[in-house]
């Protein structure tokens, strides 16, 4: 019996971290799961001659390589991640200018680069690259974050970051963004410089908010003009509703409490993108009212588990790294899951392991691997046989 409990417990030790969010993140993918199915349907029959299970298969085997992607990180040391961060978001940067210049056109929106015959958002590795920077930064550096100086190194990397990534797709500049601004107030950078940055981004965003809307779709640059004519729609300035977010409106109406069932969903038919930005109104056409509790308090089992993490994290840049990656991944699933709901402008954002996804899917798990060994090491630390030096506890602004 010894033997036997000696095994259990190395292997019960490989597979540590948070039972709560390895619940939450198992659930969401096997919704996912059945979403996806339902939801391409008929994108099967148009691109792939009626095969159905083309793209759950696909979804599939992208899943199955994200959970062995999150496994294998979860078992590393997230304090590695502090030096590879270095090194990202030095990569980020030519990668977001090169995607602006040659990226793969979809939807009138440069979003995705190919390199070495692999497609993927370089907008997804950028976002990741920033938060892990940013936790580097405020934990060894916090004595520079009182002056201006070193307030201004860390906002230029965040701006340069956030504004390659602005023109073509807005929504996720503005929640990393927001992520960071977050992280930032976590981790004690002054309140007057914090409430500086606050103030003018306030500014900006509202002159850049009516001159959007008053001037002429023709001196608009980029995706200027599209942002408008959401924006339109939204407030209602267009009496003409786009047509996916009628289709959206009228999935959510059929769902009633229980939906339709799995699989029994219409209006995936008729909406585009039903697989990914709006596939939260085919969970509620097909789940209900139901379905999309159950979705909403997943992820928010997600982020509160994630802030008793932060809460008994010794280390500053494991409480920071963590929460910089659920807040970023949560709040993305919130906005989608309110574009979807029409409670807020399209905006494009997929909903993090529901949404159909190759690379993007990939890095979502490789971020919840970095956030479970955080909360793997603090576990580790808390057995009684191990007596780890604490190190400096994080104190919130």
């Amino acid at each position: 019996m010894g033997l036997v409990e000696k095994k259990m417990n190395i292997g019960k030790l490989k597979f540590r971290g948070d039972t709560y969010i390895w619940f939450a993140i198992i659930c969401l993918s096997l919704l996912g799961l059945m979403a996806v199915y339902s939801a391409t349907g008929s994108l099967a029959f148009r691109k792939q001659d009626g095969n159905t299970e083309y793209y759950l298969f696909k979804h599939a085997l992208f899943l199955f390589g994200g959970f062995f992607l999150m496994y294998f990180f979860h078992l590393l040391d997230y304090k590695y991640f502090s030096r590879i961060s270095q090194f990202a978001v030095i990569i980020a940067l030519p990668l977001l200018l090169a995607t602006l210049i040659f990226g793969n056109d979809h939807n009138n929106a440069k979003r995705t680069i190919t390199l070495l015959g692999i497609t993927f958002q370089a907008s997804d590795f950028a976002k990741f690259a920033i938060i892990m920077f940013i936790a580097r930064y405020l934990s060894k550096k916090q004595e520079e974050m009182n002056s201006w100086k070193g307030f201004g190194a860390i906002l230029a990397w965040i701006c340069g970051i956030c504004f390659l990534i602005m023109p073509e797709n807005l929504s996720t500049s503005l929640v990393l963004f927001f992520t960071c601004y977050l992280l930032l107030f976590i981790g004690n950078a002054r309140l007057k410089h914090l409430l500086l940055l606050g103030c003018s981004f306030a500014i900006i965003g509202l002159i850049a908010f009516f001159t959007l809307l008053k001037a002429p779709d023709s001196m608009l640059p980029g995706r200027a003009a599209t942002w408008k004519a959401r924006l339109e729609n939204f407030t209602g300035k267009d009496s003409t509703e786009e047509f996916q977010t009628v289709q959206s409106k009228i999935a959510v109406i059929n769902g009633g409490f229980f939906g339709k069932g799995p699989g029994k969903g219409e209006q995936s038919a008729y909406l585009p993108e039903a697989y990914s930005d709006y596939i939260f109104a085919t969970i509620i056409e097909e789940y209900g009212l139901f379905g999309a509790i159950v979705s909403i308090f997943l992820y928010l089992l997600i982020l509160y588990r994630t802030i008793r993490i932060v809460l008994k994290s010794p280390k500053a840049f494991g409480a920071l790294l963590a929460l910089g990656l659920a807040f970023s991944l949560v709040l993305q699933a919130l906005i989608h899951m309110a574009v979807a709901t029409s409670l807020f402008p399209v905006t494009g954002l997929t909903l993090p392991l529901i949404s159909n996804g190759g690379t993007s899917l990939l890095f979502t798990t490789a971020a919840f691997g970095i956030l479970l060994s955080v909360s793997r090491t603090i576990e580790e630390q808390d057995l009684p046989q191990n007596n780890t030096e604490k190190g400096d506890n994080i104190v919130t602004a």
